[in-house]
């Protein structure tokens, strides 16, 4: 027996009724499924974050390898369907629908609600709870505070679903404003040079620029063109960034003793030969590694990262009290390894598409906003 099931915005789904008795058996394997088109809930008539256009999909944030344009129907908050517009234009799906944290909808035999990731503006965590189950796709999130973002929020569940971009021992990232302090130190001890910043264009870049102002940094702030829409968008928001200005424009001599925020493939392109005798900074959790620094010509390398590091990743992995963990893009084994050393059943969940923040490719505004890091 099927039903039509009317959202406001997220279109007509005709659903399959199922048997309680059925419901009540269901694995959580059952409920959330890989597919090649990405972590799919069949209950529910749903994909979450899919990497190819499908009927309908529920959208975690709005960097590029989990946010997509094609789909029928999409179903995010309303920063990333907004950040979705910004890059794909108004027809990036043939409907939306607007979902504030906390809010219950019911899609088919599942309920959901978007919980904050604190990953970026508009980032969600995705709870889908069938009968008495409860799994937690969580996106990409990090537990270390960010001024441009809700915080992240630890959600009880049965089954948790964690990313692994930094899952190993070695990644520690540290107090980000420690890391501020040494992008103001350099600025200091060479007020002749231009300090150019990589950071990616969503999420990272308006951090850094907060984390800046909340070292009493008060000058103004250059942006790359790249970076203007996304972060006069964080602004619109009530996000306060400041006086910030396009370099675009600027006298090369004008631009010493200046902080200019730019995507990474910029700060390493004939784009550079504006600014007088620039010092070449990159935002990113990455930068632990001193050899990735060195390979990429990054002269100050800052560790700031908008991914949970090792201590994060598993401090909430214990906190949401799950009992079985899917561990997805990143350094899964280590952390599967660890958690069966705690007791937990733990393997990794087999998805592709989601990348590092080193992954993009092509056009500056939207490789440098994918996979961030």
């Amino acid at each position: 027996m099927t039903f039509a099931l009317r959202i406001p915005g997220y279109g007509v789904a005709n659903v399959k009724s199922t048997p309680l008795a059925y419901i009540k058996m269901m694995r959580p394997q059952d409920i959330l499924t890989p597919q090649p088109a990405g972590l799919a809930c069949k209950p529910g008539g749903f994909h979450i974050d899919p990497v190819r256009p499908v009927e309908r999909a529920v959208i975690t944030h709005g960097h590029s390898d989990h946010a997509r344009a094609g789909h029928g129907a999409v179903l995010a908050t309303q920063e990333t369907l907004d950040m979705m517009r910004l890059r794909y234009g108004e027809n990036f799906a043939r409907s939306t629908q607007a979902i504030k944290y906390g809010e219950e909808l019911r899609l088919g035999d599942v309920t959901i609600k978007l919980h904050p990731a604190g990953h970026v503006l508009g980032s969600a965590q995705v709870s889908v709870t069938c009968n008495s189950t409860r799994i937690v796709a969580s996106g990409d999130y990090k537990d270390a505070p960010d001024p441009t973002c809700a915080p992240f929020e630890v959600v009880p569940c049965d089954v948790f679903i964690t990313e692994a971009t930094f899952g190993l021992p070695v990644f520690r990232h540290g107090d980000a404003a420690d890391e501020v302090k040494k992008l103001l130190a350099s600025v200091d001890l060479f007020p002749e040079r231009a300090h150019l910043v990589g950071a990616y264009s969503l999420g990272k870049a308006q951090r850094v620029i907060a984390l800046l102002r909340a070292a009493c940094y008060d000058a103004p702030i250059y942006l790359h063109g790249a970076m203007e829409k996304i972060t006069h968008y964080y602004q619109s928001r009530g996000i306060a960034l400041g006086e910030l200005r396009p370099v675009k424009g600027m006298k090369k001599a004008d631009l010493a003793g200046t902080i200019t925020l730019a995507p990474p493939s910029a700060t390493s392109d004939v784009w550079t030969r504006r600014f007088p005798d620039p010092v070449t900074a990159f935002a990113s959790g990455w930068m632990r590694v001193r050899a990735r620094a060195r390979q990429g010509g990054v002269e100050l390398p800052l560790v700031i990262s908008d991914h949970a590091d090792w201590d994060g990743l598993t401090a909430t992995i214990k906190a949401t009290n799950a009992g079985e963990i899917w561990v997805t893009h990143g350094q899964e084994d280590a952390l599967v390894h660890w958690c069966k050393t705690q007791g937990l059943s733990a393997r990794p969940l087999d998805l592709v598409g989601y990348g590092d923040e080193d992954s993009g490719e092509g056009d500056v505004q939207a490789s440098d906003e994918s996979g961030e890091a």
